[in-house]
């Protein structure tokens, strides 16, 4: 489930991520192979969303995906010392920009942003 580059690229590779469940229709993830990078894939196979979540089920990450399969934007739950220096998780986040894996800098959700995504973000109550 996912790649790492290599889908857009019209290539073949073995799936490093496994669909474990889902939420309001967006997948989640998990690693198949937890040494690896915990980062989701820069590119969907089949879903415009990827969801990933904490061991006890709670939002880490979230990522949405455009109709060519390319990530556009990245919603995550962790420490972004940029918006806050206490090292606490803040909700954020980053516009990725084409061609590449580029993303932006942070940014803090605002409140119709988080209404719009809430439904995905399992354990997170508040922007």
């Amino acid at each position: 489930m996912g790649g790492n580059g290599t889908f857009a690229a019209g290539k073949i590779a073995s799936y490093r991520w496994e669909t474990v469940g889902t939420v309001h229709g967006a997948k989640v993830l998990e690693l198949k192979d937890k040494g690896l990078s915990r980062k989701l894939p820069e590119e969907a196979h089949s879903s415009r969303m990827y969801i990933q979540q904490h061991a006890d089920g709670t939002f880490s990450q979230l990522r949405v995906y455009d109709k060519r399969h390319r990530l556009r934007i990245e919603i995550a739950y962790h420490p972004e010392r940029s918006l806050d220096t206490t090292g606490r998780d803040v909700l954020h986040y980053h516009i990725y920009r084409q061609p590449g894996f580029e993303h932006g800098k942070p940014h803090r959700m605002s409140a119709r942003q988080f209404n719009r995504y809430q439904k995905y973000m399992k354990g997170i109550i508040q922007p």
